[in-house]
């Protein structure tokens, strides 16, 4: 084996073969930024309409709760090819990497819905009440009590979501989308020992997912104070408890 690494070792280490890597990186990491920051923005208003008692959003807040419950429950991967053979089924020539990329939205929109609406309930019931009583409207409250409040509690599992869908996005690779762990199979098939390319490809993920990782871990230290600690905890063993539901 360790012959093998090193007579293959000259011909692994080229600039195509970190060209390669580098273009999967990139797919890699476009998918996750794209389809979080979706999924956050998307998140963000399913959150808000569900936190709202209004009765005429009733319907609609019954039509979300489904939507986030059903899609924190399906694997990842089964979602993929629902999107897959929903888009192929309206005739729509699309790529595997939107399909691919449209899935991580839908997926993070749920999640991250789920994280939102947790850190806006982390919020004093008090203080919702004395806003209310100050006849403050939904909108302003929403700006002036909930989020100053709530963006310390949800902003560190916000990233660990990220961090962990990262490596998710490997389940891609089962439809052909040419991200990292596509990648390897790709470079095994030229012939390349197992421990030369994984080892690559080990290390391609760690480089996206350490940086995302300590950053988190730095807001998490430099945002909580001890009720959100408390808060931060809930927040993130609710979409944590759920997130190995989205692997298969």
């Amino acid at each position: 084996m360790f012959d093998q690494i090193v007579a293959q070792a000259p011909a692994f280490f080229t600039a195509f073969t970190f060209e390669f890597i580098l273009e999967a990186l990139l797919r890699t990491l476009a998918m996750t930024v794209l389809g979080c920051s979706v999924g956050l923005a998307a998140g963000f208003l399913i959150a808000t309409v569900r936190f709202t008692r209004a009765p005429a959003l009733a319907p609609l807040r019954v039509v979300l709760t489904v939507f986030v419950e059903v899609f924190r429950r399906i694997p990842f991967l089964v979602n993929l090819f629902i999107v897959m053979f929903a888009l192929q089924g309206f005739g729509a020539e699309i790529s595997l990497f939107t399909i691919a990329t449209v899935s991580i939205c839908i997926v993070a929109t749920a999640f991250l819905s789920e994280v939102i609406r947790a850190g806006l309930e982390s919020v004093p019931r008090q203080q919702i009440e004395a806003a209310q009583v100050m006849n403050f409207g939904y909108l302003r409250m929403l700006v002036s009590v909930l989020l100053p409040q709530s963006w310390k509690v949800i902003l560190p599992p916000a990233f660990a979501f990220m961090v962990m869908f990262i490596k998710d996005t490997s389940l891609a690779s089962q439809m052909g989308v040419v991200e990292l762990t596509f990648t390897g199979k790709v470079l095994m098939n030229r012939g390349f020992s197992p421990f030369l390319v994984y080892g690559a490809v080990l290390a391609a993920y760690f480089v996206l997912s350490y940086p995302l990782s300590r950053l988190g871990a730095h807001l998490e230290n430099r945002l909580a104070t001890p009720r959100s600690r408390k808060s931060f905890k809930r927040v993130r063993a609710a979409a944590s408890s759920t997130q190995h539901h989205s692997v298969g």
